[in-house]
């Protein structure tokens, strides 16, 4: 568990710079130059990344039962899952009105799919990864439409075609994920 947790404060502690420490982060952009800035960022990022992955592997190993959650909350997850890759998907394609919305829909992405996975498992690791993921998107997502309001930041209109593009793509995307690269990547199938 500890090195889950060492690789979730480094994951999240980077990507939550804009929310505690903004200021900083802009002198340290000056001070060492974007692009600078950017690998520094990718190489912390990445490294909490692998640590999560191998410490939520290395937890797994020694699993501790919390709660046991009703079957039928498995394949509610799933829908959880697919509205996150709908969100996920409009965070990057142009100009639909899921993004219009919602503003930030990459990050309410994540919170979706922690939620959902919280509400389908039930182990210690499970509870500390998906916790502190919803946990820290709450908090972002918040912070982001705060800063977006202080800003004056406004979203261009969604169109129809990039609304429905956005959904096809969350779709597929989930539908190839759920059905060969979960059990591939994680070592089981939400679909078995």
């Amino acid at each position: 568990m500890p090195v889950l947790i060492l690789g979730l404060v480094l994951f999240l502690g980077v990507h939550s710079l804009r929310i505690v420490a903004d200021g900083w982060r802009a002198r340290q952009i000056a001070r060492l130059g974007l692009k600078r800035w950017k690998a520094l960022y990718a190489v912390l990022a990445i490294a909490g990344f692998v640590l999560i992955c191998w410490g939520f592997g290395l937890a797994r190993q020694q699993p501790l039962l919390l709660y046991v959650p009703p079957l039928w909350l498995r394949h509610f997850d799933a829908l959880f899952t697919l509205v996150a890759f709908v969100l996920l998907a409009a965070a990057r394609v142009p100009r639909n009105g899921i993004k219009a919305w919602l503003h930030h829909p990459q990050v309410l992405a994540v919170m979706v799919w922690a939620f959902g996975h919280l509400l389908a498992t039930g182990m210690l690791h499970d509870v500390v990864l998906f916790g502190a993921f919803l946990l820290w998107s709450m908090v972002l997502f918040a912070a982001s439409r705060q800063r977006d309001r202080r800003a004056g930041t406004v979203y261009p209109a969604g169109t129809l075609r990039g609304t429905v593009l956005a959904v096809v793509v969350g779709v597929v995307a989930w539908a190839v994920f759920a059905r060969w690269l979960h059990l591939w990547l994680i070592g089981m199938s939400p679909m078995g």
